[in-house]
């Protein structure tokens, strides 16, 4: 069995987020690859219906990053805690878009072979009617999902 050699790990800023991102950071050391840290956001000019909308279905589980400049904070501070785990290699990508969707592009385009995000929103019965970040990658990843758990 080969190492993984690209590691893709989503983060929102939230404490439960960032234990993903040092565990995937611990991983990639551990496996000597690129670990590649991202944060979806929505444009400071998103419809605020849009944003009220995801609060409304998922609770504490919605997405919130708005703008490039927080997303960029986000990433920043995930790459610190990703390096002090043991990460070698890494990239911080702030991308414009809907969490899901934008980490299995960047897993497509950075040709990842593993992807890592936290629990969060899989135990709860929101998470379970609507989808939640984890179990809709889980789901349709193209890769190996490895679901750190992150909440009680």
């Amino acid at each position: 069995m080969s190492t993984y050699r690209t590691v893709v790990v989503g983060t929102d800023g939230s404490e439960s987020s960032l234990r993903a991102v040092r565990r995937a950071g611990a991983l990639a050391g551990a496996c000597g690859a690129w670990l590649v840290i991202v944060c979806a956001y929505l444009p400071p000019r998103a419809d605020e219906r849009e944003v009220r909308r995801a609060q409304d279905v998922l609770g504490e589980d919605a997405y919130q990053v708005v703008g490039s400049a927080p997303a960029e904070d986000t990433v920043r501070h995930a790459a610190e805690e990703a390096l002090a785990a043991g990460a070698g290699e890494v990239e911080q990508m702030a991308v414009v878009g809907s969490p899901v969707e934008t980490l299995l592009d960047v897993v497509a385009r950075a040709r990842a072979d593993l992807l890592v995000v936290g629990n969060r929103g899989l135990n709860s019965l929101k998470g379970r009617l609507m989808g939640s970040v984890p179990a809709d990658v889980t789901r349709r990843s193209a890769v190996d999902v490895l679901v750190v758990h992150t909440t009680g």
